[in-house]
Parts: C-alpha cells; structure tokens; sequence
C-alpha cells in the first residue's frame, strides 16, 4: 500500500467519524433542550433578583416561603390575598412546585403575558378549575377543565406540576391529572405566579423546565 492510499484510508475513516459523532450530537440535542431548567427557587433567602412577595409578611428560609394572610392587607388590594411573582420569558415549560394550606380558600397558579392573564388553575374547597383568558373581546376569561381535586387536608404537602406546552395544559395535583385546552395558552408569556386567600400557605420546591415545542 502506497501512502498516499494510506493517508486516503485515514482521512476517510476520520471524516466518518466525526459524520457518526455529529449525527449523534443531533439526536441528543433535543433531549437537552428539553431539560433546560430555567428557574429553581430553593427558598433559602429571603432576596432574589426575579422573584416578588407582595400583599402580605412572606417568611422565606430553610426551603421554605410562608405567609398569613392580612386581612386588612386583602380589602386593601380588592380582595386579593399573598402572592409570590416570578419574572421569566418562556413559552412551553414544566412548574413544579408543593403547597401546604391551613384554612385556606383558594390557591391560584396564573401564568401571564405583558397584557395580562393567559393561564390560571384555581385550587378550592370545592376543587379544581382551570380558566382561560381569550382576547379583550370575548369573556373576561372562561372554565376549560374542573376536577373534584380541592385544597389538601390541614398541614399536608400536595405536590403539583403544570405543563404548558402549545395550545395544551396538563395539571398533576397529587396522584390526579387534569387536561385543558385553549389557543390563548400558546401565547408568549412573561410572569408566573402563586397566591392564595384566607388562612396562610407554605410553598417549597419550586422549579420551571423548559419543555419542547409540540
């Protein structure tokens, strides 16, 4: 065998190579993207930067945000309880998070874009509701999905994970699962938040993954 074949063969296998390792860096590129985790909150202090607690005295650390409601704080902001906002751009993504009430009335989870709501699952006594937010024209906003899943018993964690991902919402309280669908969900969003009314509420583990696109 000559070199120059030699050199021919080597370049050849090198190039093949680097064809087999490409391929498979395209295959494993979505699997990636899938899991891109775009916020976690340990709830270790009581600062962070894209974080807000509002309408209420939040006590956040050791893995923990709690707060009770202020009642005079409530009529203040027209009967709207505690909230903690988190600040992010995403579209379709996985929000994990546990709660853990105590007389508490309603939980809500909303997801918003710059002009407002655009997702909301509302956790109550008497169970589940998810509500749209179609464009100014239509309704103020509407009931796309309810199950009998209310509030969790005194002093127990329930854990909960919304996907949102095109026009699709999947909501796992627990062990039940709940699917709605409405077109405004695809929209852009910019905010996600969790609040309640009445009686005081505990959050721990929060996480938003990145989800691919349907």
């Amino acid at each position: 065998m000559s070199t120059t074949d030699f050199s021919s063969r080597t370049l050849s296998r090198s190039i093949a190579v680097l064809l087999i390792a490409t391929s498979t860096i395209g295959l494993v590129e979505p699997r990636l993207q899938a899991a891109d985790l775009l916020l976690t909150d340990g709830f270790t202090s009581d600062k962070k930067t894209n974080r807000r607690a509002l309408r209420g005295d939040w006590l956040i650390s050791a893995g923990v945000a709690a707060c009770v409601q202020d009642d005079t704080l409530y009529k203040k902001y027209k009967n709207h309880g505690p909230i903690i906002f988190y600040d992010l751009p995403y579209d379709d993504v996985s929000v994990r998070f546990a709660i853990k009430p105590q007389q508490t009335k309603t939980v809500v989870f909303t997801a918003n874009d710059a002009d407002g709501h655009i997702f909301r699952a509302v956790w109550a006594e008497s169970g589940l509701t998810v509500r749209a937010f179609p464009p100014s024209s239509q309704k103020k906003s509407i009931s796309v999905g309810k199950s009998p899943e209310a509030i969790p018993s005194e002093n127990e964690w329930l854990p909960i994970e919304i996907q949102l991902r095109g026009e699709k919402a999947i909501i796992k309280s627990g062990n039940k699962v709940l699917q709605a669908e409405h077109p405004s969900f695809k929209c852009p969003k910019q905010n996600l938040s969790i609040g309640f009314s009445f009686g005081s509420l505990a959050v721990k583990d929060l996480s938003v993954t990145a989800l691919s696109s349907p």
